[in-house]
């Protein structure tokens, strides 16, 4: 049976009740399965429950404070999800996914400075990681540090060739920066793919791109 918060409440503080046991490897695996079983369905309360009786017999488990983390973004709640990859990333911080989750909160909340040193700390821990690079340009475009926003669009273009993503805020980038040379290009390098965006582009920018 999974804990409430009620429940949690009188574990931390210190009724007449036990602590829960220790969370064996084999009730670990068993309660990992229940949650993946519950997200399958789209049972999506009943898993965070599950975690929370995870994380209430193991407080330090990565993956329990990933997942509860992941269900309060998901769900429009990110302060509450903070906390969960905060700690994460202290119990784990040789994990790119530890600073990518940290760096997209901070995002979201418009903590930007923290979101762009842990974007790049996940960077730094694996260079490949693409959507690190995107994160990465649009916190530099909401800084508007557009020269280095571009760098991180095009990187990310590199290792996604085919997501049209940051094909499209390379353009808008490069309006800002009022380059449409450089605008046009890319929409004709969208139009070869992804003709929707290209032509979204076009109506926002008002250039009109020919292949």
């Amino acid at each position: 049976m999974s804990m409430n918060s009620t429940d949690t409440a009188n574990f931390t503080s210190g009724n007449n009740m036990s602590a829960p046991p220790a969370l064996s490897k084999l009730d670990g695996f068993l309660l990992r399965w229940r949650a993946k079983g519950f997200l399958f369905f789209g049972m999506r309360a009943q898993a965070a429950d599950v975690f929370r009786e995870i994380l209430a017999r193991s407080p330090d488990d990565v993956h329990a404070l990933n997942s509860l983390g992941y269900d309060a973004l998901t769900t429009g709640h990110p302060a509450q999800a903070l906390p969960y990859f905060e700690k994460a990333l202290a119990l784990a911080p040789e994990k790119s996914n530890s600073h990518f989750n940290l760096a997209y909160t901070c995002e979201i909340l418009g903590r930007l400075e923290e979101a762009e040193q842990e974007f790049r700390a996940a960077i730094a821990i694996e260079e490949k990681m693409d959507r690190a690079w995107y994160g990465l340009g649009l916190v530099l475009i909401r800084q508007k540090r557009f020269d280095e926003a571009l760098v991180a669009l095009k990187r990310n273009s590199v290792l996604q060739p085919m997501s049209p993503f940051a094909w499209y805020q390379m353009a808008r980038v490069h309006m800002l920066l009022e380059q449409p040379d450089e605008a046009r290009q890319v929409i004709r390098h969208l139009k070869g793919f992804e003709p929707k965006v290209a032509a979204q582009l076009e109506r926002e920018t008002g250039l009109q791109v020919s292949i």
